[in-house]
């Protein structure tokens, strides 16, 4: 993807298709996708409608239909939607902008996307979640921990001789932060640099607010994950 196509202030370098928001679609298909998938299954019904948000290369998508529940995988990264399997509804669109006129069980909005440094793309993003779910239906939101931004640099480890580096997360004004990864392996090096708006959990619960949603209850003990439900 050209430089020109990505969003301002998200960048990524490496073999391969880089998507809008800088990410590496090399990377996402080796990032192990971890305990997301037990976390989500035992937050809804079993064989509910899913409606994921910002799916990427389908980490979470093929081990949820795997699972049983109909997943329908959103993305704006024709790269990204790739590879995701054929047998799994797939729809092209930036998640602020999407309206396919139907309700889901579930609305799923991962990858701490939550945190995007433009007000008015989180605003969106969950405009889309609350436009979407069914009225007894639920929102389930990643967000970030809440010393992600100050325990830098840090490292993690992402499989045999792979690590995850978060190098820097530096303050460019008006509460945002431009953060920069490198995912290093044996046969390569990429990096991402995009930005994040660290939220405490009483701006994040606003956050859900304006957008007519709120906290149910933290899925996890870090309350990376969270189950919101529509306003009535």
């Amino acid at each position: 993807m050209a430089a020109d196509e990505r969003r301002t202030g998200y960048d990524g370098t490496g073999e391969g298709a880089i998507s809008p928001d800088g990410c590496a679609v090399e990377v996402w298909s080796r990032l192990p996708v971890g305990d997301a998938p037990d976390v989500i299954e035992a937050a809804v019904p079993p064989g509910a409608r899913i409606l994921e948000l910002g799916c990427g290369v389908g980490r979470m998508t093929h081990p949820l239909t795997d699972r049983g529940f109909a997943v329908t995988a959103v993305d704006e990264s024709p790269d990204m939607l790739a590879r995701v399997r054929a047998d799994i509804r797939t729809v092209r669109s930036p998640i602020e902008e999407l309206d396919l006129g139907e309700r889901f069980d579930v609305v799923m909005l991962a990858s701490f996307l939550v945190h995007a440094g433009d007000v008015t793309v989180r605003r969106g993003l969950l405009e889309t979640c609350r436009r979407h779910v069914t009225e007894d239906g639920c929102v389930l939101v990643q967000r970030e921990g809440e010393d992600w931004h100050r325990t830098v640099p840090r490292e993690s480890v992402i499989g045999p001789d792979a690590r995850a580096r978060l190098v820097s997360a530096t303050p460019v004004g008006d509460g945002v932060n431009s953060v920069r990864f490198e995912y290093v392996f044996p046969d390569g090096t990429w990096t991402q640099t995009f930005l994040s708006r660290p939220l405490s959990t009483e701006a994040f619960e606003q956050a859900l607010a304006e957008a007519d949603l709120v906290v149910e209850r933290y899925l996890t003990a870090d309350r990376t994950w969270v189950r919101a439900r529509p306003v009535l």
